[in-house]
């Protein structure tokens, strides 16, 4: 796919939370039934439990650590708090999902209170198991630093979706000077 064109490009994941990459491996997330495909809208209410997760690959040996962040907290006009770090699970085989890893930083389901969120999950694969620790925090974390810490490398899978309050309406705000 031209990167023009890419999902993740034109949400601005690529640019805000991730710097480009290729997907070498297969990622599916679904919340119900209902499958996580880049840009698709969810509410709140269909995001309260954590989702299944299907990672491809071809060996049990190799571990990989999925990352879910918001890069748009508080709010996408004001993201003083980018990227809050809703989960985090490391230490999961390769063919497998995250209920085979180990989750080191519990599922927090997303409850938007203004605008349109991405919530962005990033998968990558891991040096070796137990290599991958929890952060100390939720608020202003860093992808790109933590992957740097843990020797990560690029993301080989990601996806996102958008959520906003229940009642929400509209889009992300934008200030556009009309002259008439």
């Amino acid at each position: 796919m031209p990167r023009e064109r890419d999902p993740l490009v034109v949400g601005g994941v690529v640019g805000d939370v991730l710097e480009r990459f290729s997907s070498s491996i297969s990622l599916k997330v679904t919340y119900n039934s209902k499958e996580v495909s880049n840009g698709c809208e969810f509410k709140p209410s269909g995001v309260v439990n954590k989702p299944r997760t299907e990672i491809g690959g071809n060996d049990l040996r190799t571990f990989y650590t999925l990352i879910m962040v918001d890069p748009d907290a508080p709010s996408p006009s004001d993201p003083s708090l980018r990227e809050y770090l809703h989960w985090l699970v490391t230490d999961i085989p390769g063919t497998t999902g995250t209920n085979f890893g180990q989750e080191i930083v519990c599922y927090e389901s997303p409850l938007p209170t203004m605008g349109i969120h991405r919530f962005v999950f990033v998968l990558f694969r891991q040096l070796g198991r137990d290599t991958v620790y929890a952060p100390g925090w939720r608020h202003n974390f860093n992808t790109r630093n933590f992957a740097q810490l843990y020797n990560l490398g690029s993301p080989v899978a990601a996806t996102y979706f958008n959520c906003q309050r229940e009642n929400g309406s509209g889009g992300r705000r934008f200030n556009i000077k009309i002259n008439t």
